[in-house]
């Protein structure tokens, strides 16, 4: 199992958040202080409007990591697992993973599953918050890291990427793919699965001057504004193919908002979607309203009060889209 946790620096690199604090011990003092103060510096958090965020590279993510935004991460996961019928992944990737890197981990619940399937793999998970477990498998360690920086692992490393929900983290896709195509090993598979910020229904049933249309609209501009957009479930696939990677799939899905489906799959999914949305629209829209779009506190909780009444009309057939795009390597 995991050892207790410190914080270590390495240039142009991630910040390893596992590594054995007796293997500095001959460096003496200076390296003890310079990890205490690295250490500081990532678990100093921001606090604001009642949430808590980031540290490392502060403001670079809009969303908290509370307790309360971490149960909501871990809701999603659940709600995934119950979407792609239990499988943690689409992509063929094999048997035998060995090298496998998870870019924005969050809790690290999905870094930590896949560790636990596949023993053979060697999980890293990245984040720009520690916010993971210590206990975890012992093939699978997290790092502090920002992933629009360069990534500081070997190029041709992974035989898997996997990436969940980075809609609006990063301003520059291409060379996030770039990145993405060099660290993959020839042959490698990468992965990504988004979700919308726009609720729709095929009934209509989402009448006109709805808040969810408002919500809907808000939140996308937010994301054009910040340079950020939360529309890459739309381009992500396109995106992947231009960077370079072989055989491209592309599999969308229907996640109901509510336990308004017949089928019975999908009622039980509408209902953990539901919890998941009480659970985190405040965390999704405090500080992209207030820092992004110059909302007041006070206006965004009349907003969400207003979200929230739209949750409780059972009239409502709303769902969100999913997105899951796999691509490979070519083998040269």
């Amino acid at each position: 199992m995991a050892e207790d946790r410190e914080y270590a620096i390495a240039p142009a690199a991630p910040i390893d958040l596992s590594r054995d604090e007796d293997a500095d011990s001959a460096y003496g003092g200076d390296i003890q202080s310079e990890t205490a103060s690295l250490t500081s510096s990532i678990t100093n958090y921001r606090f604001e409007n009642g949430r808590r965020y980031h540290a490392y590279r502060e403001g670079e993510y809009w969303a908290p990591n509370d307790e309360t935004q971490n149960d909501q991460l871990d809701i999603a996961n659940h709600i995934f697992l119950l979407l792609f019928d239990g499988k943690l992944f689409q992509a063929p990737i094999g048997s035998s993973p060995q090298e496998v890197l998870d870019v924005g981990t969050g809790t690290g619940i999905w870094a930590i599953d896949f560790a636990d399937q596949f023993p053979s793999a060697n999980v890293i998970g990245t984040d720009l918050s520690p916010i993971q477990p210590l206990w975890v498998p012992p093939n699978c360690q997290f790092e502090v890291h920002d992933c629009t920086q360069e990534w500081g692992f070997r190029e041709n490393r992974f035989d898997f990427i996997h990436v969940r929900a980075l809609y609006g983290s990063i301003a520059d896709w291409p060379a996030f793919y770039d990145q993405v195509y060099t660290h993959l090993k020839p042959g490698g598979w990468y992965e990504q699965v988004e979700y919308s910020v726009d609720w729709k229904a095929d009934d209509d049933s989402i009448p006109p001057g709805h808040i969810f249309h408002d919500a809907s609209a808000n939140y996308i501009e937010a994301g054009e504004k910040m340079g950020k957009t939360f529309r890459i479930l739309d381009l992500q696939k396109d995106h992947i193919v231009r960077a370079g990677l072989i055989n491209v799939a592309e599999k969308r899905y229907k996640m109901p908002l509510g336990p308004w489906a017949k089928d019975k799959r999908l009622k039980e999914i509408g209902r953990w979607h539901l919890l998941e949305a009480y659970q985190g629209i405040e965390g999704w829209t405090m500080a992209l309203f207030t820092r992004v779009l110059g909302w007041s506190f006070e206006e965004v909780q009349v907003f969400l009060a207003r979200v929230r009444q739209g949750f409780q009309d059972r009239k409502i057939h709303a769902y969100t889209t999913v997105s899951v795009v796999y691509g490979q390597k070519p083998v040269q």
